[in-house]
């Protein structure tokens, strides 16, 4: 049996009646939003004219003043200590936020590692990497590795010899003729 293709029902809305309408419901949105704005604006001051009453400064002598300065000093300084906490507590609510999330990833299994590139890299550029502009001098590798030469292979070779001949001598110095030689010596 072939499955049977389903079909779509027909949009009863014409595509000028959509249009009008999505150009209806933009406009009520951003209606909103400038109503939303204003109303945050009218927040403001009346918190503003709340917390901060209108300074009179006319008529005060210079004690006065003074008096008028360290207290709004001290009250600049409450509202920083006030901010500061504030900041701290948003940024430990979003660490722990974080934390939460990773928790969750962890637990539901569905965290994928992503898949590793190969990346050729000379030493040079991972010392780079790894010490940023500290390390001046280049790293050749090839440069640190012992060299060998000829001459110390003959050398070795020669070294070799010398082992075997004191066991040749020790086998001629064996019985009476090696004593002989030891006294003739």
């Amino acid at each position: 049996m072939p499955p049977q293709a389903v079909a779509k029902p027909k949009c009863k809305i014409s595509a000028s009646r959509k249009l009008s309408l999505k150009i209806l419901l933009l406009a009520r949105a951003t209606e909103e939003l400038e109503a939303e704005k204003a109303a945050k604006e009218e927040e403001k001051v009346r918190y503003l004219g709340e917390k901060l009453p209108p300074l009179q400064l006319i008529g005060l002598n210079m004690d006065e003043l003074q008096k008028l300065c360290k207290q709004m000093h001290e009250k600049v300084d409450m509202v920083d200590e006030e901010r500061y906490d504030c900041e701290a507590k948003v940024i430990k609510n979003n660490k722990d936020i974080n934390e939460l999330n990773l928790k969750i990833q962890d637990l539901g299994g569905k965290f994928k590692k992503p898949a590793l590139r190969k990346v050729r890299v000379s030493a040079d550029e991972m010392l780079k990497a790894l010490f940023g502009s500290k390390n001046k001098g280049s790293m050749d590798l090839r440069a640190n590795l012992k060299s060998v030469k000829k001459e110390d292979i003959k050398q070795e070779k020669e070294l070799t010899m010398e082992v075997g001949d004191w066991r040749k001598k020790l086998e001629g110095m064996s019985g009476m003729e090696g004593r002989k030689k030891m006294f003739d010596a």
